[in-house]
């Protein structure tokens, strides 16, 4: 896995800029922050690392782990809730997922398929070899 940064451009903080990668690909569906009961934490930094604790247990069923993440697409219901949260947001990016930093995006929109959620993250990992 090869991190993309042209020449002479600022290194982004808390994402890549693009990320190259062969190998098995593994792509997630929209994956929302519920537990293993579909019950909601009922803060968008509490769903958000539940969000990425299910996408980590996902990989963990074919063999991948948060270091094969190479794209991450999020939306969130609120992005002034996301900016406000952004401190927690971090400190549980960097409990679950580490210093691993994949491509990533982040869209507000209006509402997702379930009414509770306020964060639905999709992932495409990469395992070489």
């Amino acid at each position: 896995m090869k991190t993309l940064l042209p020449p002479g451009w600022p290194r982004p903080k808390g994402y890549s800029n693009g990320i190259a990668a062969r190998g098995r690909t593994i792509y997630t569906a929209g994956v929302i922050g519920w537990d293993e009961h579909e019950r909601f934490a009922t803060t968008l930094p509490d769903q958000f690392a539940q969000a990425l604790r299910n996408i980590v247990a996902i990989l963990a069923c074919d063999g991948a782990g948060p270091q094969h993440i190479v794209r991450l697409t999020c939306y969130v219901t609120s992005i002034e809730a996301y900016l406000a949260g952004a401190k927690e947001i971090g400190a549980a990016w960097k409990s679950i997922i580490g210093t691993h930093y994949p491509a990533m995006a982040l869209v507000e929109v209006v509402r997702l398929i379930e009414r509770q959620s306020m964060v639905e993250i999709e992932a495409t990992a990469v395992v070489e070899g």
